[in-house]
């Protein structure tokens, strides 16, 4: 029988243990040691994606937790933490298309070892190879290419943001930069805070591709604000491998992400006086409110603009799509509030999935509880976000 298994793929490193910056601007706090004990303590994963493990300042954290005995490896790719944490190590690397167009690709190697080889070669073309998500200066048929002949796994990352996606700045169609066979080779697609799998699923291309929604945490606290449930016989990188190809039942059941209004693009909004639409009306290039050409697209709207399906065309394949509203969104929970929760119900999951109102209300009392409970339902009302400001909760 197999099990299910929380995870989060795209989490990025803020600093080496040594204090060196590896992410600028992240927080202090977002080292490998500070990653995994947040996902095991306060978060409650069972697998997570190291996403900077192309900087030789990480892999030398991680070779060190690995001679402490801490990170144990698994024969079949990845890295156990406490006996129960998979670690699996990524890169996330800048591709630039003929257009100009920057986009970003997520590439997961099983081991150490194997990373290490990765990114020596990768940095004849990296610059500066110990700082994260550089450009290669090649388009993404290049760098898929030399990936897989390392035998990893690719991931276009968060594909329809408007700044650093495929589908965002690249293209309005992945077919147009990569040829069937080099589509052939990306193991699946993230997609991104702003989007989710109705929106996703009005593009046909993307009708066999199992979709991921990771946080792309650029803090602690940022964990696990999108994961997915994986159905695994075990943990390890291999396993990983077969449920993004849907191999041998192993599959992606799940997908936890932000109601797309909570992303921070997903509507248009204008940088000058901060107008974002409120109907289904797709702004012109310039902005309805003060005239000015400081638009920034949001997801919905390039969608919009790009769909050959009028509806989503969902395949058998695709697990549903919970909307999930992170704690950190509700109002009134403060570090207090936080703290009181996790001392009952020990990690967030339990929070957001199980906690009885009942219980939850004798806590936090009963607006927070109601607030958890319209969450966890997705019943609450909520004002979209864009250009970069989240979404929020209407109080």
């Amino acid at each position: 029988m197999l099990n299910q298994y929380f995870t989060d793929l795209h989490i990025h490193v803020g600093m080496s243990q040594a204090g060196k910056w590896i992410k600028i601007p992240t927080s202090r706090r977002l080292t490998v040691c500070g990653i995994l004990d947040e996902a095991v303590e306060r978060k409650g994963m069972d697998i997570i994606g190291i996403i900077d493990a192309l900087s030789p300042l990480v892999l030398g954290d991680l070779r060190a937790l690995v001679d402490q005995g801490l990170l144990v490896p698994v024969s079949s790719g990845g890295y156990l933490y406490r006996d129960h944490l998979l670690v699996v190590l990524g890169a996330e690397i800048e591709t630039k298309e003929t257009n100009g167009g920057l986009a970003h690709t997520l590439v997961f190697l099983p081991d150490i070892e194997t990373m290490t080889t990765f990114s020596n070669y990768m940095s004849q073309f990296i610059r500066n190879i110990t700082l994260s998500s550089q450009n290669a200066h090649m388009p993404l048929k290049q760098l898929i290419q030399i990936a897989s002949g390392f035998d990893a796994l690719i991931i276009p990352a968060h594909v329809f943001t408007p700044h650093k996606s495929l589908y965002g700045v690249c293209c309005n169609r992945i077919s147009h930069v990569l040829s069937d066979q080099d589509m052939g080779k990306l193991a699946a697609i993230e997609l991104g805070l702003s989007a989710d799998s109705s929106l996703a699923d009005q593009i046909s291309e993307l009708t066999d591709f199992t979709f991921l929604s990771n946080s792309d945490a650029h803090s602690l606290d940022k964990i696990a604000r999108e994961y997915n449930v994986f159905s695994l016989n075990t943990l390890s990188f291999e396993e990983i491998a077969k449920a993004l190809s849907r191999k041998d039942n192993r599959q992606v059941i799940a997908n936890y992400g932000l109601d797309p209004r909570l992303g921070k693009y997903h509507r248009t909004f204008c940088q000058e006086c901060g107008f974002t639409p409120d109907t289904e009306d797709v702004p012109a290039s310039k902005c309805p409110q003060c005239n000015s050409n400081t638009l920034t697209k949001g997801v919905w709207e390039r969608i919009t603009e790009i769909a050959d399906h009028a509806k989503p065309h969902h395949p058998l394949h695709r697990p549903q799509y919970f909307y999930q509203i992170p704690l950190e969104f509700i109002p009134g929970i403060g570090k207090k509030v936080m703290t009181k929760l996790l001392a009952e119900f020990k990690t967030e999951m339990n929070i957001i999935h199980y906690a009885t109102y009942e219980t939850l209300s004798h806590i936090a009392g009963n607006k927070i509880a109601d607030y958890i409970m319209k969450a966890r339902t997705g019943t609450a009302a909520i004002s979209a976000g864009g250009g970069g400001i989240y979404g929020r909760i209407k109080i």
